[in-house]
């Protein structure tokens, strides 16, 4: 199984956007949100990815087929470093869940960005807390910690970590 994690350039930005409502609808069981009058969730931060430089958006192909995606920036809550990363959105389509290849992205996308990292999971989301907390664990060899934050930014846990001893891959 050939796993690859690319860069979308501005003329996948559809692509994205499609798996993006994918990924919406999958939330929609935990999270209460509804769709537009088109019958679609949106996403009204997409554009800042192709206009921030501090936003990075990753497509995950799976034997050169599109498995889901992954959003990147240094929107963080807790830490103080000005350019800790965060993972804004993870999906890996269900078709190709536990079967490892979200721990690899994973991986992959943590050693692309050395140095500080958030990773948050709303309250609700259960397997996401599951899969973090396990996927983070192997990657740091627990070396990381845990806040759960309960106010106007953030409802459900954070997890901190520094990767900078990591080489880049």
């Amino acid at each position: 199984m050939k796993i690859e994690v690319v860069k979308v350039t501005q003329q996948q930005k559809s692509v994205l956007c499609n798996l993006m409502e994918l990924y919406q609808y999958d939330l929609s069981e935990i999270e209460v949100k509804d769709v537009d009058a088109s019958g679609l969730f949106g996403y009204r931060y997409l554009d800042y990815y192709w206009t921030e430089p501090e936003r990075h958006s990753f497509l995950v192909k799976v034997d050169e087929k599109l498995a889901g995606f992954v959003l990147v920036n240094q929107h963080i809550y807790l830490h103080q470093d000005n350019h800790a990363m965060s993972i804004a959105e993870f999906f890996i389509l269900r078709r190709y869940r536990s079967q490892g290849i979200g721990e690899q992205v994973a991986t992959h996308i943590f050693n692309q960005f050395p140095g500080s990292w958030e990773v948050r999971q709303t309250a609700l989301n259960l397997g996401a807390q599951a899969f973090w907390s396990k996927v983070i664990s192997q990657y740091t060899n627990g070396v990381f910690n845990e806040v759960f934050l309960n106010d106007h930014r953030w409802h459900g846990p954070i997890k901190t970590f520094d990767n900078s001893d990591k080489l880049l891959t």
